[in-house]
């Protein structure tokens, strides 16, 4: 093979390695819906860790994200004391989750209660 050919090839191959890494590190908008209907803390907290790191890794200018809570999954949002007054057995809004959650909040995170679920508990829309 003569140098020359070898020179265009290598050239071309250069080219493309650098397209491919330009276009790994842009996103295009994307829109996300992430569902919450458990329970767990620890499962609810790596959810919250889930969608911190998808911010990190593409952006939040790149990103219309929203949370529906549905089911137990409310229980994210309800503080520990007021679990009584409904029908859910846990309420996990403690201090450290209520910070996550005005943390995502602040990066244009929606987080959304699901109707049915609201008037499961008794809640008008």
């Amino acid at each position: 093979m003569n140098t020359g050919r070898m020179s265009k090839i290598l050239m071309s191959c250069i080219g493309m390695l650098v397209v491919s890494v330009a276009m790994a590190g842009s996103y295009g908008k994307q829109k996300v819906v992430y569902h919450i209907n458990y329970d767990n803390p620890k499962t609810q907290a790596g959810a919250l860790r889930n969608i911190q790191n998808h911010i990190n890794a593409v952006g939040a200018e790149n990103l219309d994200l929203k949370v529906v809570l549905h089911g137990k999954g409310v229980s994210l949002l309800l503080e520990p004391d007021a679990v009584k007054e409904t029908k859910l057995v846990l309420g996990n809004a403690t201090d450290e989750i209520q910070a996550k959650i005005s943390g995502l909040n602040e990066q244009c995170v929606g987080f959304h209660v699901c109707a049915n679920t609201l008037r499961q508990e008794g809640h008008s829309d």
